[in-house]
Order: C-alpha cells, then structure tokens, then sequence
C-alpha cells in the first residue's frame, strides 16, 4: 500500500509498504478522507517529536475490508470512522472512567502508524460504524467533534449559560457552533479575521482585547466558563487572568510551555481549572454521532479545502499558514 511518512520535521516521504494484516479482534480499514489534525501539524512542524519515521494521521474514515479472528458482529463494506486514541482498559484509570489520561494508551498517528495512508488496523471497537444518513464530510469530522463534545460536557456550563471560546481552530469552530446549536450564549477571541467572522456568522460575539477588556466583558456578559482552545501559553495565561469570579477555565488546547496564573486569585475568586483532553471512551464519540445524526450539529461546515494523499506535503504547509479551519485529504 501507498503511505506518507513524516519522515523528519517539513518533511513527508511517500512510500509503498506491506499492507497490514488486521490481528485478533482487530479490522482493516481502507481508508477514504482523513481530516488534518492541529496535532499533526504540531507534529510537521517539529514542535512534538517522533522517536522514528511514522505515518501521522488519526482522523480516518472508510470501510472495512477485512475481518481478523475474535471479532463479531462486523461486516465487510461497513463505513466507519477511526477513534484513535486506545485506552488499555487495565489501569487505575481506565477502571475509574477515566481512559483518556490512560497510562498504556495507544495513538493512532502518533505511537502508532495512522490514518495517511491506504489502510489502518484498529480494534474492532474503535471503528465506529457511520449511519446511512450521516454524509462522508460531517463523518470525517466526528473525532475533532467528539473533542468539542467532551470539552462542553466537562464543564459545568448549561444550556442558557454563557461561554468564552479563546481560539478558533478546528476544535473552537467546532465547540462554538455545538454551543450555540445547543442555546448558549458563546463569546469568542480570535485573532484571524475569516476564522472570526466564522464563528460570528452562526451566532457568536466577538471580543477581542487585553485581559482587563476581556475580563470587564465577560463579567458583563456573566461568562461561566472560559474554554481555552488556542494552544499556546500566552491564551492560558490570558484565560486564567481574565476568567470571571466563580468561573472555570476549560484547557482545551495543548501547549506544552509554562503559563502563569495567580495563586491568591485563582483561591479568592474561586476559579476553577478544568482539564480536556480528547474524549471518553465509548461514551463521546456516540454521543457526537448522535447528535450528527439528529442534524443538531453539522460539523462539515468547517472544512475549508481537500487535497490528494499524494500532496499531503504542500496540504500540511497550508494548514500550517494557520487560515484554514480544515483540510480534508482524500485517499
């Protein structure tokens, strides 16, 4: 099969490889669209490291086409969509509900060979079977969704409430529009103008300026969450500076560098920090199809551009110019 190497930072090298073979209780995919990642252009840049050459990747939709041994209740020809992260089921925290900070967990693009390439192997219960009336583009786009989904019910925010989206990437875009559909009040910083203008389309409120500025409007607009989804140190110092009395501060985003807060702030205004990361397994990823399906959410909307597997290179250099919200590679 044909697969694109990360080969070393900027550098994707195509290659033809031995086809997977699908283990016990595992199915091959092949694979048709694959959404580009924030995570993997973190990856093409060098800014996370990979111990060797790896197909990068974890945004996998197509279809099974083989069926290993122990698996049950699959068909070959059924559409699916890859959940990539793998928790062990045997740690301290997979048996508290809490796979996704699971210490053995396996990553598909990542510790793993992934999705930007011909096949991928994946246990059987991590290929999610797509519904009929669920299209080929909202269903690329259930894994960067089901992060959003997550993300809002692990907060404490309801429907009614008002919310702070700092950061309109893939995974803000996403919460955003699953916010509003919901009947939040969203508030969103943002400092591409086509990605502001997005988000403000559907329902949102602009606001951008230092913390003093965001935090009198968040104040004023009674915001109960901040939902950090930038990325980068600096927006976490800024929501953590800014949050209103009472509020949470969501980490959304995964910087990797140091950010401050103040402690006698965060104590005396009781706010709270609340980690996201990813999603629970199994319970998100069917929720977010859930809701696709029932044309609460239509996630597609953020695609902004396609390219072939074979232009992954030049595809990853335009994600990282930062002005798409998704690109779609085809397979």
């Amino acid at each position: 099969m044909q697969a694109a190497f990360l080969e070393e930072p900027r550098k994707i090298v195509h290659r033809a490889i031995d086809t997977p073979e699908p283990k016990a209780g595992e199915v091959r995919i092949k694979l048709t669209n694959v959404g580009i990642c924030g995570s993997d252009v973190h990856l093409f840049m060098g800014h996370r490291t990979l111990a060797k050459p790896t197909v990068i990747g974890h945004e996998g939709l197509g279809y099974i086409d083989k069926i290993g041994e122990k698996v049950e209740g699959r068909q070959v020809g059924e559409r699916v969509v890859v959940e990539p992260n793998i928790p062990c089921h045997r740690c301290r925290y997979c048996q508290s509900g809490r796979g996704n900070i699971c210490v053995n967990k396996r990553v598909v693009g990542l510790l793993e060979h992934g999705c930007f390439a011909e096949y991928v192997c994946i246990p059987s219960e991590f290929a999610w079977a797509v519904p009929d009336d669920i299209s080929d583009l909202d269903a690329v786009c259930i894994e960067p969704m089901a992060v959003g989904v997550h993300a809002l019910f692990t907060s404490s925010a309801k429907p009614g409430d008002a919310i702070a989206i700092i950061g309109l990437g893939a995974i803000g875009l996403l919460l955003n529009h699953l916010a509003l559909r919901l009947g939040y009040r969203v508030l969103v910083t943002e400092i591409n103008p086509q990605k502001l203008q997005k988000a403000t389309q559907e329902g949102a409120i602009p606001i951008n300026g230092n913390a003093e500025k965001l935090l009198s409007m968040w104040v004023e607009n009674e915001v109960v969450a901040v939902f950090e989804c930038a990325g980068s140190a600096a927006t976490a110092t800024l929501a953590a500076s800014a949050a209103p009395r009472g509020s949470e501060v969501v980490l959304v985003g995964l910087s990797e560098r140091p950010a401050e807060f103040t402690p006698l702030r965060i104590a005396r205004e009781g706010i709270t920090f609340v980690p996201s990361i990813i999603y629970h397994h199994p319970t998100d990823f069917k929720r977010t199809i859930r809701l696709i399906q029932r044309k609460v959410v239509t996630p597609s909307n953020i695609i902004s551009s396609f390219a072939p597997l074979n232009e992954l290179q030049k595809a990853l250099e335009k994600a990282a110019s930062g002005d798409e919200s998704k690109i779609v590679v085809t397979v």
